[in-house]
């Protein structure tokens, strides 16, 4: 036998740590710093159109190895790979790695994965900031699982998700990735993604992938609201907001990779900054995975936050501050070798992160277990039982912001015929990060699916919002033409008078909410309203009389201030995913109930920003000729039922600094429907040595109530709940008075107080 194969990093019963220095010991420079290099771009050099593995001409990229392999299901030059077409791939690529290369180092394969992998086939769930509207941690713990799934099956290992950025300005176009303003909504909903993604801490099976918590940090309130602007905070907001979902990211749930930011923090881009990723990150919190850049980011800090003269500095920065890694391709890190050789860096300094690559393709057991199963790939990926999950996650994500008079839930029985109208009524509007979906129903087809022939329904455009294709990846957006539209809208109202009663499907689409990763591909506003000539389009429908719904698709909270005053049915479903027109049909006529809730405040103009709802005391006194109220409160949301609350009580009603309190209320459905009741509960230190938030989710429940049920709801409320920093930056709790708010949303609750002795 080759010593490769006897060696002792090869024995799967040896620990990790002897295995890791096994194989350092063996390794030459050159293949050190192979391991901290990626390929994404320059895997055509040796992928056909059709996606096969050219081995001769992997040679030259492959030589020393390679630490990771970006989406491998993506062919820049031909077309993405399905399912089986991404594992063969995968299993090509992994086999020349471990049999052609001196070490047999396995490959790490990355991939997108933020609602669902980003790859021909694969499941679509509803987006990020939908899932959230569902404040349902178990939903989003399942989805995540069964992504994680697809992922293996194909090839892939680690997936760049989830987004924890606390997204508190509604103009930036990543909005959509995020789980909502709020840190501990963001928190939890992480967690169970993380949850779902590895399948608990330590090594991780061949069914669960390592997770990527990012973007890492103070990502979602930039500057301008533009992205990658400056993150200006001081360090108590930060810890509080924007660092907290990772803190509990990685001391609880055990996440395997962090992935730092394209912004700067306090004039130190986040690449180079080693308080953030050594000395917080590391030190103080004790994360011991890897550390990944953004795409392009190491190279930015010469060209984007000129603190560089050179590829190699910035490479220097990036690997002294604790970034392992370099995404996607060969580009600032090759050279590393000549920093080493040269004594501008470190030997100790490169060897620390190409253990931490080691010990991370060691914990996801890649050599033993190199190669993916192409039959089961397409076996499960997108399979009936997937199907399943991506309805049930859209029919609990829904939320309805409007019912004026019980328009809805309808009646297929008193409905003759009815008119589809929008831009967003044909073509499944999925959000960003996407793929081809196997399988995929519009707003037209789902409700067509429903009714058949009980009712007629007619089609009518309205309106476009940008011309051609709603592509998220094409660089330029191009408005529709107002001329245009004018005749849409016509044609449209022509349409209307024929029958009963108006769908209507507007709002954005993945060109207007997007991310903005270049100068010349755009996807943040200066604006929140409705793009282009849709309050037109909804003026001129209204004045024909009849009854109006409008399901609104979108990927960051807006402007709707005409939708709120004269729509009579507002059902807000952002991207609900591959089964968005199954979902909506079932909504609207009443099989399901919806019970989603806002993660994020609505505001009344940009002009009223920020709007989140835990502000500061002293913020927002008001305005002149304006409300200075959000439009649509975090937390909001309604039902085909109503809920009461009534007999809040804690116990004990007073505890010391370390105390637990239980907080007891209960909840009645007092309707004629079954339904899902989102319980929130909220805080505020009332005196404080440092100002506090008016007020602070803590908890929540998702809870589910026959007509005329009720149930005692039980929530915690823990020391780490109460604290915060003080002057001093010291976490404690202060005693002194709590109030405790619960209800249905931020502004709807009960009251009473706890005391800290």
């Amino acid at each position: 036998m080759s010593d490769k194969q006897t060696a002792l990093y090869k024995n799967p019963d040896a620990p990790i740590p002897q295995r890791i220095d096994d194989l350092m010991s063996r390794m030459t420079v050159d293949e050190k710093v192979a391991q901290l290099l990626s390929i994404w771009d320059l895997k055509q050099q040796f992928m056909t159109d059709e996606g096969t593995f050219l081995a001769d001409q992997a040679g030259e990229f492959m030589k020393d190895g390679i630490g990771t392999v970006c989406r491998p299901s993506e062919n820049r030059r031909g077309k993405n790979l399905g399912p089986r077409a991404s594992a063969e791939f995968a299993n090509a690529m992994q086999k020349y790695a471990v049999e052609k290369t001196r070490l047999g180092i396995p490959i790490l394969f990355h991939e997108e994965a933020l609602h669902g992998q980003q790859a021909p086939g694969a499941t679509n769930f509803p987006q990020a900031i939908t899932l959230s509207c569902s404040w349902d941690i178990e939903l989003v713990e399942e989805i995540y699982t069964t992504i994680a799934a697809e992922v293996r099956a194909r090839g892939g290992h680690h997936v760049l998700t989830p987004v924890l950025d606390v997204a508190r300005d509604p103009r930036w176009g990543r909005v959509e990735e995020t789980f909502g303003e709020d840190p501990y909504l963001v928190a939890e909903m992480g967690a169970a993604a993380i949850r779902g993604f590895q399948g608990g801490k330590g090594r991780i099976d061949h069914k669960h992938v390592a997770a990527t918590a990012k973007h890492f940090a103070a990502h979602g309130q930039p500057e301008n609201g533009t992205n990658c602007g400056p993150a200006s905070f001081p360090e108590r907001l930060l810890r509080e907001v924007f660092l907290y979902p990772f803190e509990v990211a990685v001391k609880r749930e055990g996440v395997r990779a962090i992935m730092a930011a394209y912004h700067e923090i306090d004039g130190v881009p986040c690449h180079k900054n080693k308080w953030l990723l050594h000395h917080l990150l590391r030190q103080e919190w004790g994360f011991d995975g890897i550390v990944v850049s953004d795409y392009f980011a190491v190279d930015q800090l010469q060209q984007y936050h000129n603190i560089s003269n050179d590829k190699a500095e910035c490479a220097r920065l990036a690997l002294e501050a604790g970034v392992d890694t370099e995404f996607p391709d060969m580009d600032c890190y090759p050279h590393l070798k000549k920093l080493v050789q040269d004594g501008k860096l470190a030997q100790a300094t490169l060897d620390q992160a190409v253990e931490r690559i080691l010990r991370f393709k060691f914990e996801l057991g890649l050599f033993e277990h190199p190669y993916c199963d192409p039959d089961l790939a397409e076996r499960i990926v997108n399979c009936t039982e997937h199907q399943k999950l991506a309805l049930k996650a859209a029919y609990k994500c829904a939320v309805l912001l409007k019912n004026d008079n019980h328009l809805l839930p309808l009646d297929v029985n008193k409905i003759k015929s009815m008119a589809i109208i929008g831009p967003n009524a044909q073509g499944v509007h999925l959000g960003g990060y996407n793929d081809e979906p196997r399988l995929g129903i519009d707003l037209l087809d789902g409700l067509r699916n429903k009714v058949g022939d009980k009712i007629k329904i007619e089609y009518a455009e309205g309106c476009r919002i940008t011309e051609g294709y709603a592509s998220w990846f094409a660089d330029e957006v191009v408005k529709a033409d107002p001329e245009k539209n004018k005749i849409l809208i016509t044609e449209a109202v022509a349409v209307a008078k024929r029958t009963d009663i108006i769908l209507l499907a507007i709002g954005g689409n993945e060109q207007t909410c997007r991310e903005a990763w270049k100068s010349d591909h755009l996807g943040d506003r200066a604006s929140l309203d409705l793009v282009g000539e849709q309050n037109e389009l909804v003026q001129a429908l209204l004045a024909t009389g009849k009854p109006i719904i409008v399901v609104l698709n979108h990927g960051r909270p807006l402007s709707i201030n005409y939708l709120i005053e004269h729509v009579p049915a507002i059902l807000d479903i952002w991207y609900l995913g591959q089964q968005t027109g199954n979902a909506v049909a079932d909504i609207l006529f009443g099989d399901v109930n919806p019970a989603g809730k806002l993660t994020t405040t609505f505001p009344r103009s940009v002009g009223h920003l920020p709007v989140y709802y835990n502000k500061k005391p002293s913020a927002n006194r008001g305005y002149l000729f304006d409300d200075n109220t959000p439009l649509l409160p975090f937390g909001y949301g309604l039902s085909y039922t109503s809920f009461k609350y009534t007999n809040l009580r804690i116990t004990p009603e007073t505890g010391g600094v370390g105390t637990t309190a239980k907080i007891y209320i209960d909840v009645s459905n007092i309707g004629d429907r079954e339904g899902d009741e989102i319980v929130q509960l909220y805080i505020h230190d009332k005196v404080a040595s440092v100002t506090r938030p008016i007020k602070e989710l803590k908890d929540f429940k998702r809870i589910h109530l026959k007509a005329g049920e009720s149930k005692t709801v039980e929530m915690v409320l823990t020391p780490e709940k109460l604290s915060f920093y003080d002057e001093n930056m010291q976490r404690i709790v202060e005693p002194g008075e709590f109030e405790v708010m619960v209800g249905s949303s931020s502004v709807d609750y009960l009251s009473t107080v706890y005391t800290v002795i």
